[in-house]
């Protein structure tokens, strides 16, 4: 009896996680279901008009959907589901389209039928949700990203192009006075990252001000990781914006310290009895080069690299 219920209580558990793992599949309630209620009333019934049209001139179902999340499940097999649920297209053909938006998981994706695989391949759906989607949804305009990502599904399911989908983008972002390209990451994983890169090429800038004679070996070598490492922080022209600073900045820092009774005198003390201390550091020259130690405890780079990156369906 007490291995019976064992049982029972064992399964219940695991048939309930999995029940609440799994997100609901709201019923299809027209061409357009907002259940996340981001869309305003004029987008709707605009949304819901155009692709009454499109389906009128073409046969061609499509549907867009909102949730406000779907937990942990993944946005692939949610959507895989509501199609196969609400049974998009004609049958025989299978020319049906799902567009979900699930703002709070901050995810979208655009399911195609088999029908239509060839017309919207996954490339140029990929460059719908990149160009035409992403950026107004990044800026909080669900009205205008689901609004342009159906317009560009109708123009490609009937036999348009896309070849200035990028430039129009470029030109939106232009002039809504965006000047970086700003990397795919969350907040918090973004200051994270920028304590950690900045705080050790800004480490190495600071000893390269403050030494004298091996501090512009330090100059140069630390340029290229003023110009690349920034980039995973601050986009590409953030980091411009860090390289010129750091040109400029680091000789009329060291010019400005030149002059000073501190500065001079370590110089003195390098070049008459091998060492100097400079703000806590002694610095010890010998062959070509000098190294740095603070106590018992020694300081070198490793000479370590960093590499990796990918893309998601996020904004």
């Amino acid at each position: 009896m007490k291995t019976t219920l064992k049982i029972f209580l064992l399964l219940s558990f695991f048939l309930t996680n999995s029940l609440l793992s799994t997100a609901d599949i709201p019923y299809l309630t027209g061409r357009v279901t907002d259940n996340a209620e981001i869309l305003s009333e004029a987008a709707r019934r605009s949304l819901a008009e155009i692709l009454k049209e499109h389906e009128n001139r073409t046969s061609n179902q499509i549907a867009v959907l909102t949730v406000p999340t779907i937990g942990g499940e993944s946005i692939e097999e949610y959507a895989a589901d509501v199609f196969e649920a609400w049974k998009l297209g004609q049958q025989g053909r299978d020319n049906g389209i799902l567009i979900v938006v699930v703002p709070n998981d901050r995810r979208m994706r655009i399911e195609v039928g088999y029908g239509l695989e060839a017309t919207l391949t996954d490339a140029l759906a990929g460059r719908i949700i990149q160009f035409a989607m992403t950026p107004r949804f990044r800026n909080g305009d669900y009205d205008g990203g689901i609004t342009d990502g159906v317009r560009a599904v109708i123009e490609v399911l009937e036999g348009g192009e896309l070849a200035d989908l990028e430039s129009k983008t470029g030109a939106s972002e232009e002039s809504a006075g965006s000047d970086f390209d700003m990397p795919d990451l969350p907040v918090t994983e973004r200051i994270l990252l920028g304590a950690f890169i900045f705080g050790i090429i800004g480490l190495f800038t600071v000893i390269g001000v403050l030494t004298p004679g091996a501090g512009w070996f330090l100059y140069f070598f630390l340029i290229p990781f003023w110009a690349m490492f920034p980039i995973i922080v601050v986009g590409t022209g953030g980091a411009l914006t860090c390289l010129i600073t750091y040109i400029i900045a680091f000789p009329v820092a060291k010019l400005l310290l030149k002059n000073t009774d501190w500065y001079e005198k370590a110089k003195k003390d390098l070049r008459t009895k091998g060492s100097a201390s400079i703000g806590g550091f002694r610095l010890s020259s010998g062959g070509s080069g000098g190294s740095w130690s603070s106590g018992s405890s020694g300081f070198s780079a490793g000479g370590g690299s960093s590499g990796g990156g990918g893309a998601s369906g996020s904004w």
